[in-house]
């Protein structure tokens, strides 16, 4: 006999403003917990100091957090100076101190240096693999790993306020895998002194930005109000999306290509070259993720496999 599935399919995203003091696979229990979800995911780690902008994938939502993973994320973050610590956040113990305070002029000046493509080496605490551990397991057991530099993009980077002689505040944009504790005790290092993030907050991933965020105390609140997910395919916005006939999706969820033979079809993917990606649509809901080839259409994920109708998709029905 199949094992009977734990939890409601609920299909779609969830945007949690999380609080200090949890990682964010606390946070993934904790949603799954309160809307009884059969399956959820991060998009994303914040460490347990940080706060911000944590989306949760749901259940079909699950397959497209690659697509989020990748996109642009701004954050908020205080930098305290004078003080290096062993993890480069304000929970690590001081291993440096500095009396050099930087300036406001001398700030401002270093920041084009850490713009564009840089070399970044991640915070020893992090959650690189070495040798098929992570960093941070190596480091609490007393063997910090030496880390290899490596690229990162900050999109922008800009100082909001210096609100006393000890610390300064900025805001970052920046592509995936960008450290902001390495980027402020890099900052740090380059002003002639050492420095630790004091405060961070994710204020945005993609599009989910903290104005759609709720917290879970909110979200336990709801009672049997339902929680404001959104669609699925809310993060493949920005790919091409191709609308199908009922034949046609049943073709794709069976594995095979479709054929483009109507000349509007043609026409939208007329400038894709082959091979480029494509959202598949089927009666208003994300079906497939598919990559073009010629005048084809070959699916590479499902993000639907079923019937309209043929299960439960809970809230994330629209």
């Amino acid at each position: 006999m199949a094992r009977k599935r734990r939890g409601r399919q609920i299909d779609g995203w969830i945007v949690i403003d999380k609080q200090g003091g949890m990682t964010s696979t606390q946070v993934v229990g904790a949603v799954r917990r309160l809307l009884n979800a059969a399956k959820a995911g991060h998009a994303g780690t914040l460490d347990p100091l940080a706060t911000g902008v944590l989306p949760i994938a749901l259940g079909r939502a699950t397959k497209t957090i690659p697509h989020l993973s990748g996109r642009p994320k701004l954050y908020w973050f205080r930098l305290r100076w004078g003080e290096a610590r062993a993890t480069d956040d304000a929970e690590g113990a001081v291993t440096e101190t500095s009396d050099v305070r930087p300036d406001e002029a001398s700030i401002r000046a270093a920041l084009p240096s850490f713009t564009g493509r840089i070399e970044q080496v991640p915070p020893a605490y992090s959650a690189v693999k070495v040798a098929g551990a992570r960093a941070y397991d190596l480091a609490r057991e007393g063997a910090p790993p030496k880390l290899e530099p490596r690229p990162v993009t900050v999109y922008r980077i800009e100082l909001l306020s210096i609100p006393d002689r000890d610390h300064a505040e900025f805001r970052v944009e920046c592509a995936s895998g960008t450290y902001m504790r390495g980027l402020a005790r890099d900052l740090a290092r380059a002003l002639g002194t050492v420095g630790h993030v004091a405060a961070l907050r994710r204020l945005q991933v993609g599009p989910f930005a903290e104005a759609g965020a709720i917290t879970l105390d909110k979200l336990k609140d709801l009672g049997h109000i339902p929680p404001p997910i959104t669609p699925v395919e809310t993060v493949l916005d920005d790919i091409p999306a191709l609308a199908v006939t009922g034949d046609e999706a049943s073709r794709l969820r069976s594995g095979q290509s479709i054929a483009l033979l109507r000349r509007a079809d043609l026409e939208r993917l007329e400038g894709l070259k082959d091979g480029a990606e494509v959202c598949v649509m089927a009666d208003g809901r994300a079906l497939a993720l598919a990559r073009r080839d010629g005048a084809t259409v070959r699916p590479v994920r499902m993000l639907n496999s079923v019937q309209e109708g043929d299960d439960d998709v809970g809230y994330g029905r629209t």
